[in-house]
């Protein structure tokens, strides 16, 4: 079977995919202009400096090409029949935009696409158009997956042996063979094998594309100039710690001569609003370093700096670098660069745990780990979407093991303040030379060390001058073995990497750095809540990689969305089988571990709607408790925490673990879970020692605030309530106990619910937090415990939860409209008679049809509410999200009785003027 070819209307393949590719605009655009092989040609200017990429492909594979290279990559060749592919495409990104396959995101769709279509190399070609040949053109680029012969205008210009490795950036002079008018540059992509080839797989987290993304995922870029080029434009910043009263800056420059005679250069720009400028003698085709520090630049050396801070810490302020080199009064190149001011140390504290501080404060890592969309398609609205839900959340770090993202991506990470931890992927060719037993991923040849080094070179000039990079790992589940770090920090040393280098982001060590600081001791399965507290495997000491419970099932209209419903009945009732949607492992193919935990503590589940509203408390129990414990410990004198990383943040397609939001960015249990425990000043039953702690992970202390904690049965009859005033906690990370629960009350039932309030000076409320919690602790068996969990021998009692009636739950809401994005206020109220309160009362923002408007950000959510309580909640979005429909609330819950009610914008108009 091979994908039919074009020929058809996009637009009807567009509507195919709807939201669920998520294709960027300038990706589609590229598609409709690609069509039937007539491609958008590249307009390239003559000015200098200047950088263009090309705009999309026409590509086809060999198999059906049997013209020579010479003739596929010269101007006016007949590309009929070609496939149109975006300016960062792999090749099954390519046939998925065209509609040659369906949704691969829906049921078993991805695995009945065939492999053998790429198993044989695909040519890409482009057209562009230059008008003046006295400036110099170079095409550069990196991202190709995973090797390509390149080609201009019928002349090969690189080979595989050149171009090979995704992460390699390559800079091809090919001045001589531009000319005016049309030209034209082709790549034939070598297939990929992530085992056999420096670039990317994905390892266990989803079921693999079957192209394994070969293809070009970055921008090509046609580069314009003189007979200088400047290149590798950064700086270096020294701040003052602990003061941050100074800052010496230090920038650092290539001068290229690319003519055959001697020129003088003169390199002039300003660096954070300071001029500087100097001249440069360049024998032909010589390269020299232009450096300012301020020994010679007295004003690179700043008083009062503006400094960044991640998230929640302060601002995120940027300054900028620009260059021009000049010959004889003309420009002939030019560099730009964003950067901050900060300074970042990790060293590893007295238990041997790797702890960050930024600008001379300490902080806990809270983050989760990344994934690229799983055809590496790049939209940038959806990347942004997903890291502002990041900041949501209150977490502070996002972990890219490999996948590591373009430019754009890093951009908005600064100017958000969410730091990154960038760094090399397990189990494939990245770690063959040390991976164990079992692992994939083929032993290192002698012609990987220049690839690899090479790799690292171009990330860590890519990657440097951001100021949300606060580390590279140059190993994850191993770490590299002594040659292949010294590749490594050779590289990350000649490009003035600033940053702490950590050898692995298990625990392990190399030969230069040492210990890792890191461990990578799961789980990655499921656990019970209180797994988290013990100070041992992946319990709240030290700092965890990568570790979560696992499977996280979607909401119902998600799992509605990406399976059948013959694939729906046997998520519910049969644990044994196999699930696609959850991932290729063995290990993690069923949800049986997680589904017998499920049926252990809530009762089996009676129909799919049940299973996953049992599903949603569950979760958000767990990642709750997860970061919970990580927060409460991460001052404490004795083995503390210093990092958890959340496995994963989401997801590249539709699945069913380990993922904080799903793929469509709808949001359940986990995310409500994690978002409650982040909250900035927060309140905390402990599964340990049943003390409730408050924790402030502000810089400034809270004091004259009062906790209280009450007890009640499933029906709401109170059992047990204290009050503590004048509860003082220091900032920055701190807690203290406002007290501890009894371990025995009088006529509580096996399954209770604990609420959690704390409350400032003026009364007000600023955290309320709601358990469900057992007279039964769930049992952990520590002497079983494996790399992926550790297995549960008796189970909370909590199916008296099945018990709680029914309750009314009121909705009025109503919506405001201002410059393209609207603002839905709910008042949700508990309005029943009894004593019964209303559990995990979600509120989703829905369209005419029910469906959720995606993606969305809530003041809070999951909200429990007892008979007379109400909450106000805010959901922000965007109104073109709604797509025309009026917004909708439906109110739903463990037990509230389902409901939706208009949230209408004021007039039609507001909707149509603010799109």
């Amino acid at each position: 079977m091979f994908p039919r070819r074009p020929g058809h209307r996009l637009a009807t393949a567009a509507v195919a995919l709807g939201l669920l590719c998520s294709l960027n605009t300038s990706a589609w655009a590229g598609a409709r202009d690609l069509a039937h092989g007539h491609a958008r040609i590249t307009r390239v200017p003559s000015t200098a400096g200047s950088q263009t990429p090309l705009s999309g492909y026409a590509i086809r594979s060999t198999a059906d090409v049997s013209d020579s290279a010479s003739a596929v990559s010269s101007p006016g060749y007949p590309a009929k029949g070609w496939y149109p592919a975006g300016a960062r495409s792999t090749v099954l990104a390519a046939l998925l935009a065209d509609g040659a396959y369906p949704d691969p995101f829906v049921s078993t769709n991805l695995q009945k696409i065939p492999k053998s279509p790429f198993q044989v190399p695909w040519w890409y070609r482009s057209d562009f158009t230059v008008t003046d040949t006295s400036q110099r053109t170079y095409l550069d680029f990196s991202g190709v997956i995973s090797a390509a012969d390149v080609y201009v205008n019928g002349r090969q210009v690189a080979t595989t042996t050149d171009v090979t490795g995704a992460y390699t950036h390559h800079e091809l002079d090919v001045t001589s063979l531009v000319g005016s008018g049309t030209n034209t540059v082709a790549f034939r992509i070598q297939p990929n094998d992530p085992d056999k080839n420096l670039t990317m797989g994905w390892i266990d987290w989803l079921q693999p594309p079957p192209d394994q993304n070969m293809g070009i995922v970055r921008d090509v870029l046609v580069r314009r100039g003189g007979p200088v080029a400047l290149r590798d434009a950064h700086v270096v910043t020294r701040l003052a710690v602990p003061s941050l009263a100074t800052a010496d800056l230090t920038v650092r420059a290539q001068a290229r001569n690319d003519s055959d005679t001697p020129v003088t250069a003169e390199v002039s720009g300003t660096v954070a609003g300071v001029a500087v400028t100097r001249s440069v003698a360049l024998a032909a085709h010589q390269t020299k370093t232009v450096t300012f520090t301020p020994a010679d630049v007295p004003g690179l050396h700043l008083t009062s700096p503006k400094v960044w801070w991640p998230a929640g810490m302060g601002g995120q302020p940027l300054y900028d670098l620009d260059l021009t080199a000049s010959v004889v009064g003309t420009a002939s190149d030019t560099a730009h660069q964003s950067f901050g001011i900060r300074d970042v140390q990790a060293p590893l504290n007295s238990d041997g745990a790797r702890q960050y501080s930024i600008n001379g404060r300490r902080l806990l890592i809270k983050g989760g780990g990344w994934s690229p969309d799983e055809f590496l398609r790049w939209d940038r609205t959806y990347a942004e979407d997903r890291l502002k839900y990041a900041l949501d959340l209150g977490l502070n770090a996002i972990r890219l093991e490999g996948h590591i993202e373009p430019d754009e991506f890093f951009d908005i990470a600064d100017r958000y303040g969410i730091l990154t931890l960038p760094g090399w992927e397990c189990c494939d060719k990245w770690e063959g030379q040390v991976n164990g037993d079992g692992e994939r991923g083929e032993k290192w040849t002698a012609a990987d060390y220049p690839v690899a080094q090479a790799s690292m070179t171009a990330e860590a000039a890519r990657l440097r001058d951001h100021p949300s990079v606060v580390s590279f790992l140059i190993g994850s589940d191993f770490a590299p073995d002594a040659k292949i770090e010294k590749t490594y920090l050779d590289a990350l040393k000649a490009a003035d990497w600033a940053t702490p280098v950590v050898s692995a982001a298990s625990d392990n060590s190399t030969p230069q750095l040492g210990s890792s600081g890191m461990k990578m001791t799961g789980p990655y399965d499921w656990i019970p809540p209180n797994y988290w507290y013990a100070k041992r495997e992946g319990g709240a000491t030290g700092f965890n990689s990568e570790t979560s419970a696992g499977p996280d099932i979607p909401t119902l209209d998600t799992l509605r969305r990406m399976m059948t419903p013959a694939e729906l009945d046997t998520l519910w009732k049969n644990p044994d089988l196999k699930q696609y949607h959850r991932s290729p492992s063995p290990v993690f193919g069923t949800l049986k571990i997680y589904d017998e935990a499920l049926t252990g503590r809530y009762g089996a589940p009676k129909s799919l709607t049940d299973y996953v509203r049992k599903a949603q408390l569950a979760q958000y129990e767990n990642v709750r408790a997860q970061y919970e414990a990580y927060g409460r410990n991460q001052t404490d004198s004795s083995k503390p925490s210093t990092g958890v990383v959340y496995w994963m943040f989401n997801s590249g397609w539709t699945s069913l673990h380990w993922q904080l939001m799903d793929r469509y960015l709808d949001q359940g249990g986990a995310y409500f879970g994690a978002k409650k425990a982040n909250e900035a000043l927060h309140i905390q039953y402990s599964y340990d020692d049943r003390s409730v702690a408050v924790v402030n992970n502000r810089h400034t202390s809270a004091s004259r605030l009062t906790a209280r904690a009450t007890l009640f049965n499933p029906d709401g009859t109170q059992k047990y309530d204290q009050s503590v005033t004048d509860v003082s906690v220091k900032g920055d990370g701190a807690h203290t106990t406002a007290l501890t629960l009894p371990t025995s009350v009088s006529g509580l039932s096996s399954t209770y619910l604990a609420r959690l309030v704390l409350t400032d000076a003026t009364g007000k409320e600023v955290s309320r937090n709601v358990y469900w919690l057992s007279t039964k602790p769930d049992t952990l068996d520590w002497a079983g415990t494996d790399w992926y969990h550790t297995p549960t021998t008796s189970y909370a009692e909590l199916k008296g939860l099945t018990s709680m009636a029914q309750v009314p739950v009121t909705a009025t809401a109503s919506t405001t409209a201002a410059d393209g994005m609207a603002t839905t206020t709910v008042t949700v109220r508990n309005t029943g008679t009894d004593k019964t309160p209303s559990l995990l009362t979600d509120v989703h923002l829905v369209d005419a049809n029910g469906r959720p408007v995606l993606p969305v950000r809530w003041s809070d959510n999951e909200v429990s509410l007892w008979p007379g309580e109400s909450a106000t909640l805010t959901a922000t979005y965007r109104i073109a999200d709604l797509h025309g429909s009026q917004p909708r609330v439906r109110v739903s819950g463990w037990n509230a009785v389902e409901r939706t009610v208009p949230a209408g914008l004021p007039a039609p108009s507001a909707q149509l003027s603010s799109r």
